[in-house]
């Protein structure tokens, strides 16, 4: 089933209204306008794949993102990096992490860690100027580009205006706010660094960045008048510090009951508040009239964060396992709803694995923009158009397999690197080179390590994945020799 709502929503976010009647374009094609469509790129940060409650929340309320799934394509196997800045340089480039050197957030890829078995690589902090990215891709196109939010992507000399953005709002290098209360500012989680967002003044107490986000937002849209806009939405929610309204956290905290998976009240407010902006981002793009010519698109970076922030678990990504950090599904398995201009695919699930890879040749399909060809030899990224334009006979030229690549540590995991082939999973760790096993089909939540009852295909997936770390020249940790291993 198709709806012209379904971009009425994607139009919505960006701030614009369904007003102009449907032309008969190609289905999930843009349609015939005087005009390329617009595009709004809305990532949320850390938000786990069963946050939504269109994917399966119990305590969360979502209805806005839920509406917008129902009026979109909905991808239940769509992939990230484990970490954020990864998946922000592979959103911006269309290329894997792994080849760029970017395989660990900005801040923890400037440090050198020797206190673990191995030495993690020395990987790249600044997003190179080398990569052609998306922005730049489409305002030689004649589009308005602007970066709202999180950056994350490198030091000054490597802000959003120096990757292709006309505008930039309150990008910068770090990678969360101190608060998420005006004026923004403070000491960043019981240290002596001082962070602030930047280009947010004249605010008032009270007033919650992912509000103000959203009003910065529809401000760039209703200037662009007539051009065509590509606009990140980057929020910081619903990264630490986990805050809220009160009267929000009240609300979950009442609901809150012993059969709920979903137990942290104010993350289930800070989840509520991000549906609320991307509801006022959808009618305030109804309200301008440009709802049925954006093409909407809506992720996280990476799994939801697992680990307890100030004494209480911050969320569960059941039935996924794990969590931000880790190659297990629960790290790296993201919520994708994309919304096309038309409606075209309404309402259509899509099963089929995808990657952020993916999201730079299907934004320049649908605007009608050629890709650069040195990018698109690379293979990282495969056009997603194809698939939203519903059910069909049509074959999608996808993945024969997907690759992880993280040579670092985190609370959730040591360096280890993933290969997905089918529904066959492989995770190869570094420190003492086990793996592990597992069919996604029968066994999602990756309980039952089948390795050794298939060593045939342990070896062929192992085999793959090491070609490809060569293919892409992937950076490899070394054994640290001053690493004193505690007596067995």
């Amino acid at each position: 089933m198709r709806s012209i709502r379904s971009l009425a929503t994607f139009w919505t976010l960006l701030g614009l209204s369904a007003a102009h009647p449907a032309s008969a374009a190609e289905p999930g094609r843009p349609a015939s306008r005087d005009r390329p469509p617009n595009v709004v790129l809305i990532l949320a940060d850390d938000l786990g794949w069963s946050d939504l409650a269109c994917f399966g929340a119990d305590l969360h309320e979502t209805p806005r993102i839920d509406a917008m799934a129902r009026e979109g394509v909905r991808f239940t196997s769509a992939y990230a990096a484990p970490v954020c800045s990864p998946t922000r340089a592979a959103l911006l480039t269309g290329t894997h992490p792994a080849r760029l050197h970017m395989t660990v957030w900005y801040e923890q890829a400037r440090r050198s860690q020797r206190d673990r078995p191995l030495i993690p690589p020395a990987t790249v902090a600044d997003l190179p100027h080398s990569e052609r990215t998306l922005a730049e891709a489409l305002r030689d196109a004649g589009y308005l580009t602007a970066h709202v939010g999180k950056w994350h992507l490198g030091a000054a000399s490597h802000y959003p205006e120096t990757q292709g953005f006309d505008v930039n709002v309150g990008g910068t290098f770090w990678g969360a706010p101190p608060t998420f209360f005006f004026p923004y500012r403070g000491l960043w989680s019981n240290s002596d660094e001082y962070r602030y967002v930047p280009d947010l003044e004249w605010g008032a107490p009270g007033e919650y960045l992912t509000d103000r986000l959203t009003d910065e937002a529809l401000r760039i849209i209703a200037r662009a008048g007539d051009r065509p806009v590509y606009l990140n939405l980057w929020y910081h929610a619903v990264h630490t510090p986990i805050e809220a309204r009160p009267e929000v956290v009240d609300r979950y905290r009442a609901r809150l009951s012993a059969e709920h998976r979903h137990r942290n009240p104010t993350y289930a407010a800070m989840v509520d508040i991000l549906d609320h902006n991307v509801g006022r981002l959808l009618d305030g793009l109804e309200r301008l009239g440009t709802l049925d010519e954006t093409i909407l698109i809506f992720l996280s970076d990476n799994g939801g964060y697992i680990n307890e922030y100030r004494g209480e678990v911050v969320t569960s990504n059941a039935p996924l396992r794990s969590g931000k950090g880790s190659l297990y599904e629960g790290g790296i398995r993201v919520p994708l709803i994309v919304r096309s201009p038309e409606g075209a695919g309404a309402g259509t699930v899509v099963e089929e694995p995808v990657t952020v890879m993916d999201l730079f040749p299907t934004i320049l399909d649908l605007a009608g923009v050629p890709d650069d060809p040195v990018r698109a030899d690379r293979g990282d990224g495969r056009s997603l158009a194809p698939l939203l334009d519903g059910p069909s006979d049509t074959a999608w030229d996808g993945h024969d397999a997907l690759f992880w690549h993280f040579p670092h540590y985190y609370p959730t995991t040591t360096p280890v690197g993933a290969i997905r082939s089918g529904d066959w999973k492989l995770l190869e760790y570094f420190e003492d080179g086990r793996v592990e096993l597992y069919d996604l089909a029968s066994d999602p939540s990756e309980r039952h390590d089948r390795a050794e009852d298939c060593p045939d295909l342990v070896a062929s997936l192992r085999r793959r994945l090491r070609d490809w770390r060569r293919e892409v020249d992937a950076q490899m940790p070394e054994p640290n020799p001053a690493f004193a291993r505690s007596p067995e």
